[in-house]
């Protein structure tokens, strides 16, 4: 839990979606170091609820395999888009950008209206969530 909380603080909504969710991990030395939360949306379409590595394993590779080892095992399945919800600026909706994915919509207030305390990404308030959507392609 506290390694997903690195990426939804709130506990509340994590523990609202995980029921119906599935959950994947990056692992070194036996230890886990990375975490992702995907929920189905419908037959063809997930949404990833949460992507998080541990801070002293950042900018280690870990959170772009996992995401390519997610995004590759939903295209076997047959899934045909991914989509997330983001800030709308700092380093998370870049991460997400370089993977492929296109803003698709805005949430306005999203992180007023759902969380109880305001939330910050380098010093500035969040307060607008960017839709992001990734198109899988089959291979």
């Amino acid at each position: 839990m506290a390694l997903l909380l690195l990426a939804d603080p709130s506990e509340e909504k994590l523990r609202s979606y995980l029921p119906a969710s599935r959950c994947f991990v990056a692992s070194c030395n036996g230890g886990v170091v990375g975490a992702c939360v995907i929920q189905p949306l419908g037959s063809s379409a997930h949404e990833l609820m949460c992507v998080a590595v541990d801070p002293a394993h950042q900018r280690s590779g870990y959170g772009h395999a996992l995401l390519k080892h997610v995004v590759d095992l939903f295209r076997e399945s047959g899934a045909r888009t991914l989509q997330v919800g983001t800030g709308s600026f700092g380093y998370q909706l870049a991460f997400y950008q370089r993977h492929g994915f296109r803003v698709t919509g805005i949430d306005r207030d999203f992180f007023i209206d759902n969380y109880p305390e305001p939330l910050f990404e380098d010093g500035i308030q969040l307060f607008d969530m960017l839709r992001l959507t990734l198109a899988i392609t089959p291979k």
